[in-house]
């Protein structure tokens, strides 16, 4: 049951923070990010549409994930 489904990224300028949810929309994952991402299995990326998340979608594409960039006020992390 914790197996990650979904990670959201909070995309500030110095930390990147990560929530994961697994299918009972249950946090699994908070954590920072580039080297956890390298060991993910391909799973669903979902970033804040803003000038450096394009960088970050296709690194995080080349590791096997589906990134979408979404608006930033769908954007919230409890």
């Amino acid at each position: 049951m914790d197996q990650i489904i979904r990670i959201g990224i909070d995309t500030s300028k110095h930390v990147f923070q990560l929530h994961g949810v697994n299918a009972a929309e249950e946090p699994v994952l908070r954590k920072e990010m580039v080297a956890l991402f390298e060991k993910l299995s391909p799973t669903v990326v979902a970033i804040e549409a803003c000038g450096g998340s394009h960088h970050w979608a296709r690194l995080l594409q080349s590791f096997g994930h589906e990134v979408k960039l979404i608006p930033p006020q769908y954007v919230k992390i409890p």
